[in-house]
């Protein structure tokens, strides 16, 4: 049974950091893509972060310099480090897990982790 787990979301002030965590079973975690999406109220859901070997990451603009994406292929997980967080960046936070195939991909959702920037 594929798990994705996502913990470390909740409420912080502005310029404050956050620390998530995606912990991944039910399939060889090496061999997909990581990505963390967030989805903010009234918006759609858009790609953050995205991670395929630990020397291969990409960012949105918006998060680029703040926000590291890594992985643990040793733990199954992937974690999202959040710094000089800005209220903009509150939002409902997912881990997806993705293996590319030449007609479609496999999509991994986990459940979602809120984070709240607020004084």
């Amino acid at each position: 049974q594929v798990q994705l787990v996502e913990s470390g979301g909740g409420l912080v002030q502005p310029g404050g950091s956050l620390r998530l965590s995606c912990a991944a079973s039910g399939f060889t975690f090496s061999r997909y893509t990581m990505n963390w999406y967030r989805q903010a109220p009234g918006k759609e859901r858009e790609l953050v972060a995205t991670i395929t070997d630990p020397s291969v990451r990409t960012y949105v603009d918006a998060v680029k310099g703040r926000f590291t994406i890594s992985r643990d292929d040793a733990k199954n997980t992937v974690y999202l480090q959040m710094n000089s967080l800005k209220p903009d960046d509150t939002a409902v936070y997912y881990c997806n897990a993705r293996f590319r195939m030449p007609l479609n991909n496999i999509d991994y959702w986990g459940q979602g982790t809120q984070v709240t920037v607020s004084s």
